[in-house]
């Protein structure tokens, strides 16, 4: 996906934002999130994202989230 589709997915994103949208966006990673949904979209395959899996993983510990979720590594 081209940084001109991502930006043009998160414009139709953004025109409506549910609570969904609303609660990714204020995490900082809306982009990596869409990158990695397109990925399994696209493949149906978690497999083959890790690339697009490890880039959200980094950006959602880079922002701080894991406080939000209490998430930890294993």
């Amino acid at each position: 996906m081209t940084k001109e589709e991502v930006a043009a997915s998160l414009e139709r994103m953004e025109d409506d934002p549910d609570d969904w949208d609303k609660r990714i966006f204020s995490t900082g990673c809306a982009e990596e999130q869409l990158k990695m949904n397109d990925c399994y979209s696209d493949h149906k395959d978690w497999r083959i994202c890790k690339k697009e899996m490890e880039a959200f993983r980094e950006c959602w510990k880079r922002k701080g989230n894991e406080k939000r979720t209490q998430s930890k590594d294993l």
